[in-house]
This record gives structure tokens, C-alpha cells and sequence, in this order.
């Protein structure tokens, strides 16, 4: 399972990596909050820890963006916290969900344990997400969606997919330049093989690709997708970011 750890200091790193090194995770880096929040739904992280000695303004914002999307069961947050963290920030934390705070210099084992906790406890590590794969043209996988706007037609291609979702960038960026996050997409066409599905979509993320959850299918459609993908022949993605 993905760990997304965002912190500047490269001793927090190294010591956070000694302290987790037993649970067998997959530990992603970046030094920079912004560069952490424009690849969160690439990495697509089972669980996110971010120290606010590093970044005392931009952690809330992290939080807020991610919850946006993600609530504390998918994505567990786990702050760190400096000595002089003030009760008020400790109150805004909780109030934007975050699943808890520990100190960051882990010189309390009694910290390092509920560190741990919090991770095992959040489920990061029994986390089973659902695969997503990068898509080539022998999959013989398409998508269309219906602009609800004024009903013509985008078509473009798959990037990724997952049995929960596609990341699609349209081949005429201006057909689709009015589609927001959170539109409800009810036209939506998607070719698994010899067979059409109509999958309903609700947009998450709209950038050079708009990236979409399923939320409904008609009847077992939803099977038929899941079928297909197991049994595909792709390479799954590899989401991994070298440490920024």
C-alpha cells in the first residue's frame, strides 16, 4: 500500500521510513505540498502524512483538498506536530478530519506506537484499492462522454482506468472546457471489448485530463467491467514519484 509522506525536513523522513519499515509499506515523498496535491489522484495513496512544522499554513489546505474527495476511512491523514502546535490548530485539525496527530521528532515511544495505531487502525495497510492501468490501443477499451451542456459528443482517450473510476483526456479540449468537478455525467459510453456499457460519472478533477468516478451502471454492467479488467493483459500502473 501507497504512503504519501509530505514533509521538508529530510531527518523527519529518514526517521518516520526507520519507525515504518516494519508494515511493509510503500513510502512516496515530496518536499512541496502543491506538487503533492496536483499528483495525490495519480499516486492515489492509501494514506497521507504531512508535519506542519514544515508547512504550517499549507497543511490545512492539503487537508481540505483531499477530504474534498476522500473521507478519513478511503484516505487516512496523520499529522505531525511540533512542540509549540497551539490548541486552536489542534481544534482545526479535527475539524477538517484528520484521523490524528503525533509528535514529529518520535523521541516518545509511546508516539511512535500510536503512530503506528493510527495507521494499522485507519486500515492503510489491510487497504485493498482497486488496480488502475495505464491503457494501449490493444485493450480495445474507448470512452465517450455527452457534454450535458449542449449534448454534443467528446470523445478522447483512456488513460487510466480502475474498476472505480477513468482518467480521460478528450481529443478537443475546448468541446469540454464548460465540464466541472462534481458534474453528474449521465452520457457517458464506455467500450469494453465487444461491448458497450453506460456507465453514470461524476467528475472529481478536470485539468489536461478529467478524471472520474463510476457511480452507477444499468443492471450487471458493472460486473461485465469488472470481468474485463481482471482479465486483461495490461500492465498495471506504476504511480511511483521520485522524492521532489
Amino acid at each position: 500500500m501507497k504512503l504519501l509522506l509530505i514533509m521538508g525536513s529530510d531527518d523527519a523522513y529518514q526517521l518516520i521510513s526507520y519507525h515504518l519499515k516494519s508494515l511493509g509499506l510503500e513510502l512516496i515523498r515530496y518536499r512541496h505540498v502543491l506538487k503533492a496535491m496536483d499528483n495525490v489522484d495519480e499516486v492515489d495513496p492509501a494514506g497521507i502524512i504531512v508535519s506542519t512544522e514544515d508547512f504550517p499554513r499549507h497543511w490545512k489546505t492539503l487537508v481540505q483538498f483531499v477530504r474534498f474527495e476522500r473521507t478519513k476511512d478511503a484516505c487516512p491523514i496523520i499529522i505531525l506536530k511540533g512542540n509549540s502546535f497551539p490548541v486552536e490548530e489542534m481544534a482545526k485539525a479535527y475539524f477538517l478530519e484528520v484521523n490524528g496527530m503525533v509528535s514529529e521528532d518520535l523521541s516518545d515511544p509511546a508516539e511512535v506506537e500510536k503512530l503506528k495505531s493510527l495507521i494499522t487502525g485507519g486500515g492503510i495497510v489491510e487497504k485493498r484499492r482497486a488496480r488502475r492501468f495505464h491503457v494501449n490501443l490493444g485493450n480495445r477499451l474507448g470512452f465517450i462522454i455527452s457534454n450535458p451542456l449542449h449534448k454534443c459528443l467528446v470523445p478522447g482517450e483512456i488513460k487510466t482506468i480502475s474498476k472505480s473510476g477513468i482518467s480521460f483526456t478528450p481529443f478537443h479540449p475546448e468541446s469540454a472546457k464548460d465540464i466541472t468537478a462534481n458534474l453528474e455525467l449521465s452520457g457517458c459510453s464506455l467500450r469494453t471489448g465487444d461491448v458497450m456499457l453506460s456507465p453514470v460519472c461524476r467528475v472529481v478533477r478536470v485539468g489536461e485530463s478529467i478524471s472520474m468516478e463510476f457511480t452507477s451502471f444499468p443492471g450487471n454492467e458493472h460486473k461485465i467491467l469488472e470481468s474485463y479488467l481482471d482479465a486483461l493483459p495490461v500492465e498495471e500502473a506504476d504511480d511511483t514519484e521520485a522524492a521532489e
